[in-house]
């Protein structure tokens, strides 16, 4: 069986790495498609360059690692690709979204997502960059101390801390769901922190005087920089991540427009 050119060069010591040797815009081999699982479950975030893909390949491509959401909360690009949806910021327009703010995507919901895949559409000249935190480091940096007070902890995420989404979530009656504090991971074992800026609202058995002081220590700890990787997206550039042991945070530092494609991988289980 002749080699696989496929390689995975790892871009931090937390997290990340920058595939190559694959072709995403090709139907891609079994064995080709586990490697990348592979690697994807190892490094979190899974980065590949010069892909000049269209939305159904993308799509086809996010499938590989489990059934695909129709994303509530935005509009798809088109009704052949229900699946894809854009994220189009124009700095001249009113923000309408939170995503420079830490956090993993939709953790309010009872499954919150699997992963994402995100494709470079429109981008400006300088700026908008990614980049993402592995909570696996999060946690790890803990003292055991407060590992010890964590786990089994339970905390309550709700759409209501983000306005584009409190609206969808109210028109599609979304409730807020519990979740363990410290989350493991379903295919790695490890243990990752699962709290957040945006929809962690509180840890449940606190006083408000013990939420005010922790979790707003727990949700900055999170984007400390010895967990990060960060990404500068050219055209052709791709991101996967594993939403269930990584944050992001796209930096708001850029004047054009910045579109991207993003398909939305379904939780694989209750948290």
């Amino acid at each position: 069986m002749p080699q696989s050119a496929l390689k995975a060069r790892r871009s931090t010591h937390a997290l990340g790495a920058e595939v190559t040797g694959v072709d995403l815009s090709r139907p891609l081999d079994p064995a080709v498609v586990k490697e990348v699982v592979d690697h994807f479950h190892e490094h979190q975030v899974l980065f590949f360059r010069d892909q000049h893909i269209d939305d159904v390949a993308q799509r086809d491509f996010a499938a590989h690692f489990g059934p695909l959401q129709r994303f509530a909360f935005l509009q798809p690009v088109s009704e052949d690709v229900p699946e894809v949806h854009a994220i189009d910021i124009d700095p001249s327009r009113p923000k309408t979204a939170n995503s420079d703010i830490w956090h993993s995507d939709a953790t309010f919901l009872r499954r919150p997502p699997l992963g994402s895949l995100l494709r470079a559409v429109t981008l400006p000249d300088v700026g908008g960059d990614t980049v993402w935190a592995s909570t696996y480091a999060a946690y790890d940096a803990l003292s055991s101390r407060v590992q010890r007070l964590l786990d089994g902890m339970t905390a309550v995420h709700d759409s209501s801390n983000s306005a584009s989404h409190a609206r969808n979530a109210a028109n599609a009656h979304f409730e807020p769901s519990v979740h363990p504090v410290v989350r493991t991971h379903p295919v790695t074992g490890r243990k990752a922190l699962f709290v957040n800026k945006i929809f962690t609202t509180r840890l449940e058995g606190l006083t408000e005087r013990e939420n005010s002081t922790l979790l707003p220590m727990l949700t900055e700890h999170v984007g400390s920089p010895d967990f990060q990787v960060r990404f500068r997206w050219e055209p052709g550039s791709i991101a996967l991540w594993d939403n269930r042991c990584t944050q992001h945070y796209a930096v708001a530092d850029y004047a054009q427009r910045r579109r991207m494609h993003r398909v939305v991988i379904d939780g694989d289980v209750p948290v």
